[in-house]
């Protein structure tokens, strides 16, 4: 936390108008109560944080106001959760302990900013990273409200990121796609997720970003000019519903554009579905319905809908207590528009989510989705991982964002993620039902248990209680619940199975007169394992044979070591590992010498070379991370593989740029798509490329079928700004549709 000069009085005159702003928006709904306690957390956070500044050089108090605010107004959090707000990086950042907070606040708030407060330096754990993310997470089952906390001082973090230097923004960025963002999703922050790819996106994407940005902005009047056409027709005919309703109109998200972009291999100009009109009634629960149905078959009669594009999740809302009709039309000029049909109610809940849907909780019992779904996270926190990042892994299977629906034989409905399998319904029923599965049948016929199941899909779970969970289960399951069971069921399983190898241990040490405790770590460490359950499970599976202590030099009844003529002899002709030389290897070719920065000093001192999942180019941003046993390897900031790098081993992660701006030769294979026009198609791309552009191909593969082809061609490039000419030339070319850049 960067220390500064004090505030000074015009700063604190600053500061003071962004609470009483909040005090006054705050005031209906606050008790007097609640209204002394904000009092003394303002004071408490002004005399805490008053020698702490921003990286912008601003006040620190700024930030806590801020995300106070945001809690209240974007995310509806009531008068507790500001306090907590306020008060979240007090215990973390000062001298204020818990001991403090819950003399003047009472055990409730204490919990809460207990929750958002890191683990302290006095935890040796290996990725505190992980056990933060974790320490945040497992707070769900007791208080929502400490990770709706932590959303908003995320999104404060992110909208300010511009200060931070660029190694800790794309950090923070991964972190959010890798975890926060999902969680929003979970929790039905629409906005908060929204903002969250977005803003990610200006990071690892700056220059796509700004292009799509720049687009939407040129296009913005036309749009809205459509919009009022695509209403006008529709405004007559709901008028005579005799129903409050609202009409609105919005762009789609940049991030959301550039998904589609990626998806579909279209370019901007080709995506028809830009924005969508969302029309709200006012009206009450009982027939909200029937309501948005009536407005459905409005604008059905109006343009002409796209069936299989009619998505109902008022019938059976989302896993997020989501509630919608959504549907796509051809409307005025062939255009594709989405028109989502809802509630003020669902508004509310879609807006902002979890805290929204406790202001209407009873309302309709399909709300209990929350409670379905937090009743899964308890079982994870129930369950033993071997670490936070197996847990997280875990945890992060429960925060899909598409599900399916399916039944039980009784007709009872299971939402399980898009991808689920067999296996994962039946440990979706019950764990015992998982553990002892032995055959299953969707809709009345047997299929192997990792079958994915499909909406509408009925299944039923024949069990065996001999039945035993195995290793290839993981591979069959996606959920966190089915992994999480199978793993517990593994390792109680291996526990036992060790037990044998263990007694057998004691027993030959026994005989030896050996100490059992002074001498198994020795052991464990000897055989090269990692822990005492791996060792004796090992030898119980006969994967290592008892030790045979006549070849250990042992004093007082404690091992020393290997006796000398135990110790196996180099290979003829070889030197001993103390003497040979460093190993190194061999860097690729395409890397001349100080190519590459890591931490401002030459990679020359690392072992290291560019990743082959996504091949670098000089130009592109990069960093660099540390294998456990390939040395360093550079990746570009956007690979796929980056969000998880990044997110969960931060610690193993450094700062990589590039040395010089002339490069040497980087391989890059491009797809080109477009229209075939016969044999000439192949040498107008290699003539572009090779005579007019003066690139050297390494290799070109083509397909083409009923007027379409394919192409795949290998090119050796500079950098990353001769790698752009060379694409948007290929794209002018007549014919050409998409080109893009493809990764292993």
């Amino acid at each position: 936390m960067p220390i500064g000069k004090a505030i000074s009085d015009s700063e604190y005159k600053l500061i003071d108008v962004e609470f009483q702003a909040l005090m006054q928006k705050l005031k209906q709904k606050s008790t007097d109560q609640d209204k002394e306690d904000l009092d003394k957390a303002y004071k408490l956070i002004l005399d805490a944080h008053k020698f702490q500044r921003r990286r912008s050089g601003e006040p620190y108090v700024f930030h806590p106001i801020e995300v106070a605010r945001i809690c209240f107004e974007e995310i509806g959090l009531g008068p507790t959760a500001v306090i907590s707000a306020l008060l979240h990086d007090v215990v973390e950042d000062t001298d204020t302990t818990l001991e403090d907070i819950e003399e003047i606040f009472g055990n409730k708030i204490t919990r809460i900013v207990d929750g958002l407060t890191k683990l302290d330096g006095t935890y040796n754990v290996e990725n505190k990273q992980a056990e933060n993310f974790k320490k945040v997470l497992s707070s769900l089952t007791y208080d929502v409200r400490v990770a709706l906390i932590k959303m908003a001082d995320r999104l404060h973090n992110l909208r300010t990121i511009g200060a931070m230097p660029r190694d800790k923004q794309l950090k923070i960025a991964a972190e959010t796609a890798y975890i926060y963002t999902p969680l929003a999703h979970r929790l039905g922050l629409y906005n908060v997720k929204t903002e969250f790819n977005d803003i990610c996106m200006k990071i690892t994407e700056p220059d796509t970003y700004n292009e799509l940005s720049s687009k939407l902005e040129a296009s913005e009047s036309g749009r809205t000019e459509y919009i009022n056409d695509f209403i006008e027709p529709l405004t007559k005919k709901l008028n005579e519903l005799d129903v409050d309703y609202r009409v609105l109109g919005r762009s789609k998200a940049i991030s959301s554009i550039w998904n589609k972009i990626q998806k579909k291999q279209i370019p901007f100009e080709e995506i028809y579905d830009l924005f969508a009109i969302r029309i709200i009634c006012d009206t009450p629960i009982e027939s909200e319905k029937s309501v948005c149905w009536q407005i459905y078959s409005i604008i059905t009669d109006v343009y002409n809908p796209i069936p299989e594009r009619l998505k109902d999740w008022v019938t059976t809302p989302k896993s997020n207590g989501y509630e919608s009709l959504h549907t796509t039309v051809i409307g005025p000029s062939g255009k594709y528009v989405e028109v989502q049909v809802r509630s003020e109610r669902m508004d509310d809940i879609a807006e902002r989510g979890f805290a929204a849907h406790w202001k209407y909780k009873g309302v309709k019992s399909e709300h209990s989705v929350y409670d379905r779904w937090l009743d899964n996270i308890r079982a994870l926190l129930d369950t033993q991982h071997n670490d936070a990042l197996e847990f997280l892994n875990d945890f992060k299977s429960n925060l899909f964002n598409k599900e399916v629906y399916v039944f039980t034989p009784n007709g009872d409905m299971k939402m399980l993620p898009e991808g689920a399998t067999a296996l994962d319904f039946a440990f979706e029923i019950h764990s015992q039902v998982g553990y002892q599965a032995t055959a299953i049948k969707v809709n009345n016929k047997l299929v192997p248990m990792g079958h994915k199941l499909q909406n509408g899909d009925q299944v039923t779970v024949t069990t065996n209680k001999n039945q035993k969970p195995s290793e290839h289960w993981l591979k069959m399951t996606v959920t966190g619940k089915a992994r999480s069971k199978i793993r517990s069921a593994m390792k109680e399983e291996k526990r036992k199975k060790g037990e044998i190898g263990r007694e057998n241990l004691e027993r030959k040490m026994k005989n030896a007169k050996l100490t059992f405790e002074e001498n198994i770590d020795f052991l464990v460490k000897h055989n090269g394992y990692a822990n005492r359950p791996d060792f004796y499970f090992a030898i119980s599976n006969e994967e290592v044979k008892l030790p045979d202590f006549k070849t250990f030099e042992i004093e007082g009844g404690k091992i020393k070591g290997l006796k000398e003529e135990a110790k196996p002899a180099p290979p003829i002709g070889t030197q001993a590992p103390a003497d040979l030389p460093p190993k190194r290897t061999r860097k690729a070719a395409v890397l001349n010498k100080s190519s590459i920065l890591v931490n401002g000093e030459s990679a020359d001192q690392y072992e290291f070379s560019l990743a082959k999942c996504c091949t670098p180019v000089q130009g592109e941003d990069i960093f660099g991370y540390l294998t456990a046993g390939e040395g360093l390897k550079i990746h570009r900031t956007n690979c796929k593989n980056a969000t998880h790098l990044l997110a969960n081993y931060s610690y193993r992660v450094l700062k990589a740029e590039w040395a010089r701006k002339a490069g040497s030769n980087f391989t890059v294979v491009l797809s080109i798509i477009g229209v075939d026009s016969g044999p000439g198609v192949i040498t107008v791309i290699t003539n572009e490329i090779s005579n007019t552009l003066g690139i050297n191909i390494r290799s070109f593969s083509i397909e083409g079928d009923e007027g379409y082809f394919e192409g795949k061609v290998s090119i050796f490039v500079k950098n990353k700004d001769q790698l752009n000419h060379v694409i948007h030339s290929i794209k002018k070319l007549d014919g050409i549709t998409n080109v893009t850049r493809i990764e292993d």
